[in-house]
């Protein structure tokens, strides 16, 4: 693999005009998100709360109820949100170019339902009680891990990893990881692990705390800044194995480093927020349509645009039916799905010339 097929494109302003423009969005909205819920607090208070806890400023008496709403229980759900859609939409990214597939998402290779396993398995028996109230987010963490590996190495053979076969054996391992979780269900004495699926299916950021975000934020601003590296490789993946190694490009090295990346990322992502489908799949293709298939530009923006819609979706979850909350991703696919046949019928983008 060529060194300098890594090195990442210089921003231009076709790039930085709507980076800078989409970061003012992101935050804004973050801040009115934050605010907004059960008990509402204006934009002005919400900005000030957070720069006092952010310096350790001083809070009045009568504001620490609102100030503990605003630093303790809605910054760290939101901050939750804005790292998640952000990881989602740029593995999404690197798993349709992974795979040469518009359909792929960073779930389509059995991360969601090896995730939801693992995370059953230590809610039913009780194993990892070493990491305290981090137990099923770690049963899930190494489920969706065991369960790319697995596929993996399922696939590959002596021809290296072909994309069509590594999809279509992450279907069929999601089949049979959906299976396994559903004999566990059935002979489980409570209703503890229906519960449990139900969240890690179907998505939420309930559980987020401050202890949660730094691990998911490393992995996935890590694997973020890594795959903006990958824009040429990325680019030269779509357009076939031998066309990549007539341009210098080992398309299974290539393909193998990214094949890790995203399952730590997509593992590190599940395991605190469950599985959110649909936003890793459209993100992606509406940035492309806006901006073109250039992989340096959609890596650059695509995490900005799932972050704003992530917050704006979480904040419709628990607002929408107050108190209870709707799964995020019931949100995603009510969104997602009209969007995506919309997509799909005003653009030949998707599955003829582009």
């Amino acid at each position: 693999m060529v060194g300098a097929v890594h090195i990442a494109a210089p921003p231009s302003r076709t790039t930085l005009v709507p980076v800078v423009a989409l970061s003012v969005v992101l935050a804004a909205s973050a801040v009115v998100a934050i605010g907004l819920g059960t008990a509402v607090v204006s934009p002005g208070d919400t900005a000030r709360y957070l720069w006092s806890g952010f310096t350790g400023g001083i809070i009045r008496a009568e504001e620490t109820t609102q100030y503990q709403i605003i630093w303790q229980i809605r910054t760290p759900r939101v901050l939750l949100a804005v790292i998640v859609g952000a990881g989602l939409s740029v593995v999404g990214v690197a798993i349709q170019a992974l795979v040469r597939n518009a359909l792929a998402d960073p779930f389509i290779l059995g991360v969601s339902s090896g995730a939801s396993v693992g995370a059953v398995v230590v809610s039913v028996f009780g194993v990892l009680a070493v990491f305290g109230v981090f137990a099923v987010s770690a049963g899930a963490f190494l489920g969706a891990l065991g369960a790319t590996f697995l596929v993996y190495l399922i696939s590959y053979s002596r021809m290296g990893v072909l994309p069509l076969r590594l999809v279509l054996t992450g279907v069929a391992m999601s089949f049979g990881f959906q299976a396994v979780m559903s004999v566990i269900i059935y002979l489980a004495p409570s209703s503890e692990a229906t519960s449990t699926v139900l969240f890690w299916s179907m998505g939420s950021f309930g559980a987020a705390t401050w202890g949660a975000l730094p691990v998911v934020a490393v992995a996935v601003v890590g694997g973020t800044v890594v795959l903006r590296r990958f824009g040429r490789p990325l680019d030269v993946l779509t357009l076939g194995d031998e066309t990549a190694s007539s341009l210098g490009v080992d398309a299974s090295s290539v393909r193998r480093g990214l094949f890790v990346l995203t399952a730590v990322m997509t593992g590190a992502m599940v395991a605190v927020s469950g599985a959110i489908g649909f936003v890793g799949l459209v993100i992606p293709h509406i940035v492309r349509i806006v901006l073109g298939a250039a992989h340096h530009r959609v890596l650059a923006v695509a995490p900005l645009v799932g972050a704003i819609f992530m917050v704006w979706v979480d904040l419709a979850s628990r607002t929408l039916v107050a108190p209870r909350e709707l799964p995020l991703g019931v949100i995603t696919a009510l969104v997602g799905v009209p969007v995506f046949i919309t997509l799909m019928r005003r653009k030949a983008y998707l599955f003829g010339s582009r």
